[in-house]
C-alpha cells in the first residue's frame, strides 16, 4: 500500500518552489544546480528530489503557476462587468499589484521560459495568450473600429511592455510602489502624458468609469 504524504507536504513543497523561484530570478535557470537549491532550501539533496523530478519540473511548475494566476485574475476582471474603461484599467491594475508580490516568479517567466520542455513551454505560452487576449478584447470594448482594424492586440502588447518589465527598475522598498504605478500606467494607457496623475503615496481607490467608449480613446 503506498505511504501517504507526512503532514506539511504541501507546504514545503511550496516553500521549495519559491526559494526555486528566487534563484533561478537571481542567477538564471541554467546557472542554479539542484544542490544550490537544496540549500536554500535547507534540505539534502536527496529530500529535495522526494519533492521534485529534477530542475526541469521546478522552472515548469513556477511557469505553470505564475501563468495560472493570470488567467484567473483576467477572468475575475471579466465576471465583473464593469464598463469598458474601467474593465480595462482594473485588468492594469491588479495585474501590478500581482506582479509586485510575485517578482522573482515574473522574472522567470518573462527570461527562461525558453528552457521549458516543449509540451510546458506549450502550456505556458497558451496561457500567455490567453491572458493577451483577455486584454485585447478589454480595450477592443473600449474602442470597437480598433478590433476591426486588428490593432487592439497591438496595443495590448505596447501596454504589456510598460507593466511587463516593470520589475526590472521598481524597487520593492523604494518610494514609487506598484499600488501608485498601477494608475499611472492606466491614465498613460488611455490619456497619454497629459493625463497622468500624480502619485499620493497611499492606495489610489479603484476605476469605477462608466463613459461612453466614443468619448475616449487609447493612446
Amino acid at each position: 500500500m503506498p505511504r501517504g504524504r507526512a503532514p506539511g507536504y504541501d507546504m514545503q513543497r511550496e516553500e521549495i518552489l519559491a526559494r526555486a523561484a528566487e534563484l533561478f530570478a537571481r542567477k538564471g535557470y541554467p546557472g542554479t544546480s539542484m544542490n544550490e537549491v537544496a540549500e536554500a532550501c535547507g534540505v539534502s539533496k536527496p529530500t529535495l528530489y522526494h519533492y521534485v523530478r529534477d530542475k526541469d519540473q521546478l522552472l515548469a511548475e513556477i511557469a505553470r503557476a505564475h501563468i495560472e494566476r493570470l488567467q484567473a485574475l483576467a477572468e475575475e476582471v471579466s465576471r465583473q462587468r464593469l464598463a469598458p474603461e474601467a474593465r480595462v484599467r482594473q485588468l492594469i491594475e491588479r495585474f501590478v499589484e500581482e506582479y509586485a508580490g510575485a517578482r522573482n516568479s515574473h522574472r522567470v517567466l518573462t527570461e527562461d521560459v525558453k528552457f521549458l520542455q516543449p509540451a510546458d513551454r506549450e502550456h505556458v505560452l497558451d496561457g500567455e495568450r490567453r491572458v493577451v487576449a483577455a486584454f485585447a478584447e478589454a480595450i477592443a470594448a473600449v474602442r470597437p473600429e480598433l478590433k476591426a482594424a486588428q490593432m487592439h492586440k497591438p496595443l495590448t502588447m505596447l501596454l504589456f511592455g510598460m507593466i511587463n518589465w516593470m520589475f526590472t527598475w521598481l524597487q520593492p522598498h523604494g518610494r514609487l510602489k506598484h499600488a501608485d504605478m498601477g494608475p499611472v500606467v492606466a491614465d498613460l494607457f488611455f490619456g497619454g502624458l497629459g493625463a497622468v496623475g500624480m502619485p499620493s503615496g497611499k492606495p489610489r481607490a479603484r476605476a469605477r468609469s462608466t463613459s461612453s467608449p466614443k468619448t475616449k480613446t487609447v493612446a
